[in-house]
């Protein structure tokens, strides 16, 4: 069992940064893909940054290319969400998740993910 608390959220100017953590607990942090979604007011939840288990395959949406890094610290089992030249539209509230992909294309998609943090607000000023 894993469970996942979110933090790092809040208000930002246009152009400006945030770093989420997701601090975990459970024996099973250090062997679990980990990811972060997104979801916007009347929109769906999205896949934003991936990472396995060992933090040695990443995978990001590509709207975030180049912007937001994730990436993890196993010793203090938390994951990040290093999120440089922010936009308004990438407001949202934002979701730590752990799970097991099989394949890459399996971190992209919710239902791999078995565990869920509650969120944490992210938004963007113009």
């Amino acid at each position: 069992q894993v469970q996942l608390v979110e933090s790092g959220g809040g208000l930002v100017q246009a152009g400006g940064s945030l770093r989420l953590s997701c601090a975990a607990s459970g024996r099973t942090f250090s062997s679990s893909a980990m990811a972060w979604f997104r979801q916007a007011p009347g929109k769906e939840r999205e896949f934003v940054a991936g990472i396995s288990w060992s933090g040695g395959h990443t995978y990001s949406a590509d709207f975030v290319k180049g912007r937001f890094t994730i990436s993890r610290d196993v010793a203090k089992n938390t994951v990040y969400l290093q999120m440089n030249s922010l936009k308004p539209e990438d407001t949202a509230v934002y979701y730590c998740a752990a799970g097991s992909p099989y394949s890459a294309s399996r971190y992209y998609r919710m239902e791999t993910y078995d565990h869920w943090g509650q969120g944490t607000q992210v938004t963007v000023s113009p």
